[in-house]
């Protein structure tokens, strides 16, 4: 069977060759009508298939499954951190852990499905690193932040050598985060 992306780009195919036809159908039609190509009823169930498919060829194939990556960013103040993380960035707080009263903060904030581990403990970060993170909706993001007039960041939206838009925000402990949005509205490199 093709592949996730092979089905999505059939879609897009599709739909600009139409559009060139004066025929305009919506992406979510063209998906749809690609699904019946393979023979099920609907985009739903052809992408669980698909995924299904890919998932049991790479647990077969190794037995190893690798899921996402966490950030882990170390922080000294966690006054400071709440600052930047919570109330500039937007993140909110899922958890927090220490070992005990008076002992190094371990915590994770999350927004928007990333998420990004925070420590106090000497052994888990260097400072000074950057994480780089693909996204949508840069430029409401960037004025979000312009908005809040956090007065120890003030990000650009600029243009990046990889085709795409960034904006780029250091933490008050030398770290980054460069988010990055595609130029392209239907690039692989978000999925």
């Amino acid at each position: 069977m093709r592949t996730f992306l092979d089905a999505k780009a059939m879609a897009k195919s599709l739909r600009e060759g139409l559009g060139q036809k004066q025929i305009e159908l919506s992406h979510s039609d063209c998906l749809e009508l690609i699904a019946r190509q393979f023979s099920v009823n609907s985009w739903n169930i052809l992408a669980a298939k698909i995924a299904a498919e890919e998932g049991s060829a790479t647990t077969a194939e190794s037995g190893v499954r690798l899921a996402d990556a966490i950030p882990i960013l170390r922080i000294f103040s966690i006054e400071k951190a709440k600052e930047f993380y919570l109330d500039f960035l937007g993140f909110k707080t899922d958890w927090e852990h220490r070992f005990g009263d008076d002992f190094p903060l371990y915590t994770q904030v999350s927004r928007s499905g990333l998420r990004l581990h925070l420590s106090e403990h000497h052994g888990d970060a260097s400072p000074g690193s950057t994480v780089f993170v693909w996204m949508r909706g840069i430029a409401d993001f960037h004025r979000e932040l312009m908005a809040k007039k956090y007065r120890y960041n003030r990000p650009g939206l600029e243009e990046a050598p990889w085709d795409a838009r960034v904006v780029e925000v250091s933490d008050p402990f030398g770290n980054k985060v460069r988010f990055s949005e595609p130029n392209e509205a239907d690039d692989t490199r978000l999925r």
